[in-house]
This record gives structure tokens, C-alpha cells and sequence, in this order.
């Protein structure tokens, strides 16, 4: 099963890898974090396949990606 992790801190929630998900597993948070952003989260663990499209997709290196 694969996993991405978002370090929510950094985000700041351009929503690039929300796009770039073709399962769409990625969503914004309700929460925002402490630079003022809804960061992105992984919504649907079950559906990602860790093909890594939002990792390529993240300026700012915020995401990584386990299989």
C-alpha cells in the first residue's frame, strides 16, 4: 500500500498536487497551518498508488511519497 505525507507546515496550499492526482486522493485541510494556508492532506489513503504526480508537482518539496 502505498502513502504520501504532506509536511503541513510548509504548504501553502497552491492546490498543484490536488490537480495532479489522478486518483484524487488529495484535498485541502479544514485546519490552517501556522503561516496561514489550508495545506493539503491525504484524503483517500485506500486509492493512492504512490505513482508520485504531486510530488513532481509540489514547488516546494512538501510531499513524500512511500510505497
Amino acid at each position: 500500500m502505498a502513502k504520501i505525507t504532506v509536511n503541513q507546515d510548509r504548504c501553502k496550499g497552491c492546490g498543484l498536487c490536488i490537480n495532479a492526482c489522478p486518483k484524487k486522493c488529495i484535498d485541502f485541510s479544514t485546519e490552517i497551518n501556522k503561516i496561514g494556508y489550508h495545506y493539503a492532506v491525504l484524503k483517500n489513503e485506500k486509492e493512492c498508488v504512490g505513482c508520485g504526480s504531486c510530488y513532481q508537482m509540489c514547488p516546494d518539496t512538501c510531499i513524500e511519497v512511500y510505497r
